[in-house]
């Protein structure tokens, strides 16, 4: 089967201040698939993550060097809508971060800020995204209740129906989850394997388990640079780099 590049990361260098947090990284993430970031902590993995969406941008003194093609779109060009950007590509991130407000109007929210006003389109979408981030069965007749009425695992599920409201096409996860219990963490990995039926996953996970369980692809960063990039199963069972093999093993990191 021919892989599709959804993300095309080429030379990209970042900077804090005069700080250099990521050298010359080049991947490429193919569509619906997952591919996952793994490397020590301070390795540069969430601040990879987060110049796909141009999230960094809030940040005093960065710069980026280098492109970021998604679709072969640069999304770092002039005159691209960073909104509608991060429309596309949705984030969750390491803590569950609902919004004080009920189960339907969190799923709810980004559609109404997009300006969907159909109230009818309305229940459906948020029923449907709620369907694929596997939750409508235990929160269907509860809708009106405040989200944190739920679990930690079931408010990281309601902010991932939340980022499928607005119809995304890739999804970054930062560490998913880190916050939340063995049981709770189950479903996510099960989630996150089916969603790349419809969308192209990127995950920054600290668990190699987690990554050899779910992704397709692994990048493997240490200090900034990209070690080695290839299939999962090459990475964890025969990789070409003596650091990666070393860090999948355990005796670092």
């Amino acid at each position: 089967m021919d892989l599709v590049a959804k993300i095309d990361v080429q030379k990209m260098n970042f900077y804090y201040g005069s700080k250099q947090a990521l050298k010359d990284i080049s991947i490429i993430c193919p569509e619906k698939r997952v591919t996952a970031i793994i490397g020590p902590s301070g390795c540069g993995k969430s601040t990879f993550i987060r110049t796909l969406n141009r999230m960094n941008d809030v940040l005093a003194a960065t710069r980026v060097e280098g492109r970021i093609l998604i679709d072969g779109q640069d999304i770092r060009a002039p005159g691209v809508d960073v909104v509608q950007l991060r429309r596309s590509v949705g984030m969750v991130f390491q803590k569950p971060n609902p919004f004080p407000k009920s189960i339907f109007d969190n799923v709810a929210y980004g559609l109404r800020i997009n300006g969907l006003k159909d109230r009818e389109r309305l229940p459906e979408i948020v029923e449907m995204s709620l369907r694929r981030a596997a939750l409508w069965e235990e929160v269907k007749d509860r809708l009106r209740d405040n989200a944190f009425s739920l679990s930690g695992g079931q408010q990281q599920r309601l902010c991932i129906a939340r980022a499928l409201a607005v119809k995304p096409e890739v999804i970054l996860f930062d560490e998913p989850c880190s916050a939340i219990d063995p049981i709770a963490t189950a479903k996510i990995e099960e989630l996150i394997f089916r969603l790349k039926e419809h969308y192209t996953v990127v995950i920054v996970t600290h668990n190699m388990q987690q990554a050899a369980r779910v992704s397709d692809f692994t990048a493997f960063l240490m200090m900034g640079e990209l070690v080695e990039f290839d299939k999962t199963d090459k990475i964890f069972t025969n990789p070409s780099n003596k650091l990666t093999e070393e860090y999948v093993t355990g005796r670092f990191g």
